[in-house]
């Protein structure tokens, strides 16, 4: 029997193939958690029970979240992604949701937005509708993590030759098919996004399958105002060490101020005097 290939709902067969996502992006969620509940011990006030995951993906992070002591509720655009992560992880409440609507029963302690999923909003007006809706879901001084690609890193020379100069091919095997990407990028200015084409090809697939998506290129200062604007007082801004980079998380314990790394890492706590809007 030919083995059935991978199902397409939207532009994006990983989000659609959430098992496919997770062969190509192997991990546990242990990273993305010991960097968030050691940022959290280190910058936080006050209670440090409950946690709102924006963009929960698989629920990797928030299912490891939740086995450090947090009250985790997960939220998702993908309702494929949701679906899976609900029957990987049902000690954990996910819902389908986006983040300039974003919304939670009770205002939380902790909000994290981790892998870029901020940068999937291109307009700044949404950038900062998603920031004011993270601030009304945090309780007065809570703490929000960040974590996302820099967009400094392609000012510099290392950056654009690590990020354009190459097409990175890979293969991925799952339910007895290999599925092979090639992926490039390129840099649309106008729109300060990082745009990705990415084809895919597998045994028995009619023609190749382009998926296009692209990133905001945020800047450090930017992300400063963006976050003050909506409420938010920077409390770290750093580009190393993470749970991305190298050396990984928790590295030397020194937060990299040099900003000009491929990850950006924001720790922000929500002013107890504002007015969630």
């Amino acid at each position: 029997m030919t083995p059935a290939g991978p199902v397409l709902f939207s532009e994006n067969l990983l989000t659609d193939n959430p098992a496919i996502y997770e062969r190509t992006f192997p991990g546990t969620g242990a990273d993305n958690a010991r960097f968030v509940a050691d940022l959290v011990d280190r910058f936080g006030t006050g209670p440090r029970l409950s946690l709102l995951d924006a963009g929960s993906g698989t629920g990797r992070d928030a299912a490891r979240l939740a086995e450090l002591g947090y009250r985790v509720r997960g939220v998702d655009l993908s309702e494929q992604m949701v679906r899976y992560a609900r029957t990987r992880c049902p000690a954990v409440e996910f819902v389908v949701g986006d983040l300039r609507a974003l919304d939670t029963p009770a205002p939380v302690d902790v909000l994290t937005c981790l892998g870029s999923t901020l940068l999937h909003l291109h307009d700044t007006a949404d950038v900062l509708t998603a920031l004011h809706r993270f601030a009304a879901c945090l309780r007065p001084g809570g703490l929000l993590v960040l974590e996302m690609r820099n967009g400094a890193f392609l000012l510099t020379d290392r950056g654009r030759r690590e990020l354009l100069d190459d097409q990175p091919q890979r293969h991925i095997e799952w339910e007895g098919l290999t599925y092979t990407s090639r992926t490039r990028l390129t840099v649309d200015l106008p729109a300060q996004l990082l745009r990705r084409e990415r084809v895919w090809t597998w045994p028995g697939c009619a023609e190749p399958v382009a998926q296009h998506t692209a990133w905001r290129l945020l800047f450090p200062q930017e992300l400063r105002h963006l976050l003050g604007s909506a409420g938010f007082e920077v409390l770290a801004l750093f580009d190393q060490p993470g749970p991305l980079t190298t050396p990984a998380w928790p590295g030397d314990g020194t937060l990299g101020d040099r900003l000009d790394g491929d990850r950006l890492h924001v720790v922000a706590r929500r002013a107890r005097g504002e007015e969630a809007r």
